[in-house]
């Protein structure tokens, strides 16, 4: 039978993520069939998975390091927060509705009939299941029908370990907390913990463990010092990106504000991993840098609503300027949305706004869906002379004169994207692009960078091993698969 290891944190961003895509890969080179399991998360960075859904990013990532295809059960319930609409409510890849906060607690009592039916499936064909919790385990005012922790972790007789992060300060305090906050029996859940993002001289935190050990009477299972290559892999939110600056660095620079709602910014990790690129992620406040040569307008998960935000911030008269200067725009899913003359939203999809004026960058217009496209593509774009892939996911349909000139060509004979007629504002709704090689050199070179010779997902996958290396030298694996049941 299955066995199954529940990895719960002391907060969110204290690294539950990489520490299951870590196991993963870790206990998948010792042979196990592994897979990984999230019941409940939010995230507006998702991924499209082979059957034709949509999970957390974060969970697509793990299945990678579990080297098997991402598939809706392995993350059965997403929440994607989306502008004034709440969340959108995501069951097993498909979108089931919106809801607000408060009401999205009457949702889950319905939802966990899916939740344990999707882990019921997965675990089925694996020797491994590694959960991933969600935010905090010492959550108590949303204990009542949690199905993202404590709760799962209940019905499911999952074995939990708690995950602390002492880069951020007061490790012993958030471990032996929740120790604290947490009933008998879901403390009893929990067999022992690891203290993650650890930099300086590991003995002087020895008395450190020995003491949560004692006051919580859990083990200590490792002490994990900060693993550098976690710059190099998807993100799962944009809690890294919150409060960035624009430093100066070398390379031709790209800018990308930081919108509120900004979705699926791992588009852009390509161009981070190049060395000929001093991509910048620009917070609400600051300028777009004049020294830009690309602008990049990322997805959105509430184009109205960023759109807004974007002249709020005068981004609209920066990125206007630029483009008076000779500069190139590149528009992203949401991002192509904004690029247009006109944004209509008859079915209300994010909110009460009908329609919104486009900076009017491309000669098109967009009607928001009540429907939404989820599919990985393939072909080729023209414009560079290379080929592409990656995957749509979008509600809307966009059309108008520039989109006489598509950005790209599918496979199936389908195009996508527009283009102006000078060929420096451009856009379209695939998301990935940049991870092709080829693609990501030619558009460099159109704006006078030169490409690495680097092979970008080979170097996910060498992260990735770098990861379970690490993970093996500073967990204690063999007590993690005893501990398991």
């Amino acid at each position: 039978m299955s066995r199954k290891l529940m990895i719960q944190g002391t907060g969110s961003d204290v690294g539950k993520s990489l520490v299951v895509a870590g196991l993963a890969r870790a206990f998948a080179n010792r042979g196990l069939r592994v897979a990984p399991f999230k019941p409940q998360n939010m995230s507006n960075n998702a991924a499209v998975t082979a059957d034709g859904g949509e999970i957390g990013r974060a969970q697509a990532l793990q299945a990678r390091a579990a080297r098997l295809a991402p598939s809706v059960d392995m993350n059965p319930v997403l929440l994607k927060p989306q502008g004034g609409n709440g969340s959108q409510v995501v069951v097993r890849g498909v979108v089931a509705g919106q809801a607000k906060a408060r009401d999205y607690q009457d949702w889950k009592p319905r939802l966990k009939p899916a939740v344990m039916e999707s882990f019921a499936r997965l675990s089925a064909a694996r020797d491994l299941v590694i959960i991933e919790g969600a935010g905090s385990a010492a959550e108590v005012n949303l204990r009542a029908n949690d199905i993202a922790n404590m709760g799962f972790a209940r019905d499911a007789d999952a074995p939990v370990v708690l995950v602390g992060d002492i880069d951020r300060g007061g490790v012993i305090a958030q471990l032996v907390g929740c120790k604290v906050v947490l009933d008998d029996a879901d403390a009893a859940m929990i067999e022992g913990f690891i203290v993650n993002k650890f930099r300086g001289d590991p003995t002087l935190f020895e008395d450190g463990m020995r003491f949560v050990a004692a006051r919580t009477g859990w083990r200590a299972l490792g002490l994990v010092p900060y693993f550098e290559g976690a710059a190099r892999l998807p993100a799962e939110d944009a809690f890294g990106l919150r409060g960035a600056r624009a430093t100066k660095g070398a390379g031709v620079v790209i800018a990308a504000p930081l919108l509120p709602h900004i979705a699926n910014f791992d588009d852009l990790d390509p161009l981070k991993a190049e060395s000929g690129v001093d991509l910048r992620f620009i917070a609400p406040g600051d300028p777009l840098p004049a020294e830009a040569a690309l602008v990049i307008l990322p997805g959105s998960k509430a184009t109205i609503a960023d759109l807004a935000a974007l002249r709020a911030n005068g981004w609209d008269i920066d990125l206007f300027a630029h483009v008076r200067r000779g500069g190139r725009v590149f528009g992203v899913c949401g991002g192509y949305q904004m690029l247009g003359r006109l944004i209509r939203d008859p079915h209300g999809m994010e909110g009460d706004v009908a329609a919104a004026p486009g900076l009017g960058l491309l000669d098109i217009e967009t009607v928001l869906t009540d429907t939404k496209t989820l599919v990985a593509v393939s072909g080729r774009a023209p414009t560079f002379d290379a080929p592409f892939h990656g995957y749509e996911m979008h509600v809307g349909e966009t059309a108008g004169p520039d989109c006489a000139q598509p950005l790209l060509r599918f496979e199936d004979g389908r195009v996508d994207g527009a283009q102006s007629r000078d060929l420096r504002v451009m856009g379209a709704y695939v998301h990935g692009l940049f991870a092709d090689d080829a693609l990501r050199a030619a558009f460099l070179a159109r704006i006078g960078a030169e490409a690495a010779p680097l092979n970008y997902e080979q170097s996910i996958d060498e992260t990735l091993d770098a990861l379970a290396a690490h993970c093996e030298k500073h967990i204690d694996l063999d007590a993690l698969w005893e501990i398991a049941r």
